[in-house]
C-alpha cells in the first residue's frame, strides 16, 4: 500500500513552479521528455525548423544553435533546470552547452546532459560503469566526453550526466528505420560481435522524471540491466513487430565480442525503474 501511495504521489503530483527548458525539444527524445514532464512542471522547449505546431505553442521557442546564442533565451526564461537533448553540428552544440553551463554556474541551477555509451567505445572487453574513465575512438564519443568533462567541474548537485545506450521503443527512429528497410526489401545492418544494453524512450523519460523529482545529481547509466548481442536484439524486435522474411547484413568490426554497454552500479534507481532487454523488445509494440 505504501509503494502504491508513493507511486501515485510521484506520477500524479500537483504541477509546481519548477521551470524546465529542453534544448532540442522538437526532436524525438525532446518531444518525449516534453510530453512526460509537462503535466507536472512548467516546461519550455526549443525548436529549429518552422512548424505550425511549435509556432503557435507559447511553450516552444525558436532557436538555431548554429546562428543564435542561447544566452538570451536562458536570461529571458530563467529556467531552474536545463535539459540538453540537442542534435546537429558538434561545434554549435559545444558552444551552446558551454553557455548553458555558464548559466548554471552563475545561477546555481541545474543541467541534465543526455550523453551516450559511445564515451566508452575505446574499451571493448567489458561493460562500463558510472565512474569508469571515459575514452573514445569516435568523433561522436569524443564530442560527448568534452561536454561531460566541463560538467564534472560543477558541484555534483548542479549536474546530471545521463549516459544512454541505443534507444528503441514504439515510433523511435531506429524502429521506423527497421520498418522502412523491411518494406523496401533493403538489408538491415547488424553487428553480431557487439554486446550492448538498450533502452526504450518511455523508460528513459520515466527515469529522467524520477531524477528530477528527487533532485538527484551525478552520473547515471540509464539502460537495461542485462546485455545482448546487437544482432539478437534486432532479430527479437523484428519478431515482436511480426516483420517477415527480414534480410540481415552482418557487419564485423572485430573477431571477438566488443562491448558497448553502460551498466549502473553506483547510482541505482528504484527497482520499478529498472528493466531488461526483454522489456525493451516489448516496448517496440507498446505505446506509453
Amino acid at each position: 500500500m505504501l509503494y502504491f501511495t508513493t507511486f501515485l504521489k510521484e506520477r500524479f503530483q500537483i504541477k509546481h513552479s519548477k521551470k524546465i527548458l529542453i534544448l532540442g525539444g522538437s526532436g524525438f527524445l525532446g518531444q518525449a521528455l516534453y510530453k512526460e514532464l509537462l503535466p507536472y512542471f512548467n516546461v519550455h522547449a526549443t525548436y529549429k525548423t518552422p512548424n505550425s505546431t511549435w509556432d503557435n505553442n507559447h511553450q516552444f521557442h525558436w532557436w538555431d544553435a548554429e546562428t543564435e546564442s542561447v544566452s538570451f533565451l536562458l536570461e529571458s526564461l530563467k529556467p531552474d533546470l536545463v535539459i540538453c537533448a540537442l542534435r546537429g553540428n558538434f561545434n554549435a552544440q559545444i558552444y551552446a552547452h558551454f553557455e548553458a553551463i555558464e548559466y548554471v554556474m552563475r545561477t546555481h541551477t541545474k543541467i541534465i546532459f543526455l550523453s551516450s555509451s559511445n564515451v566508452f567505445d575505446a574499451f571493448t572487453n567489458f561493460p562500463s560503469y558510472e565512474y569508469d574513465k571515459t575514452l573514445s575512438m569516435s568523433v561522436y564519443g569524443r564530442f560527448k566526453i568534452k561536454i561531460e568533462n566541463a560538467l564534472l567541474r560543477l558541484p555534483v548537485e548542479n549536474y546530471v550526466i545521463a549516459r544512454v545506450p541505443m534507444i528503441y521503443g514504439a515510433n523511435s527512429p531506429r524502429l521506423e528505420e527497421l520498418k522502412t528497410f523491411h518494406k523496401i526489401e533493403e538489408s538491415i545492418e547488424v553487428f553480431p560481435n557487439v554486446v550492448m544494453n538498450a533502452t526504450s524512450v518511455n523508460r528513459l523519460t520515466q527515469q529522467i522524471h524520477y531524477i528530477i523529482n528527487h533532485d538527484l545529481g551525478g552520473v547515471f547509466h540509464l539502460g537495461s540491466k542485462d546485455l545482448i548481442h546487437h544482432k539478437d536484439l534486432v532479430m527479437e524486435i523484428c519478431k515482436k513487430m511480426e516483420l517477415k522474411d527480414i534480410v540481415l547484413k552482418n557487419v564485423y568490426d572485430s573477431n571477438d565480442d566488443r562491448y558497448i554497454a553502460v551498466l549502473p552500479k553506483n547510482n541505482l534507481l528504484p527497482d520499478n525503474l529498472q528493466f531488461t532487454v526483454e522489456d525493451v523488445v516489448e516496448d517496440s509494440v507498446s505505446f506509453p
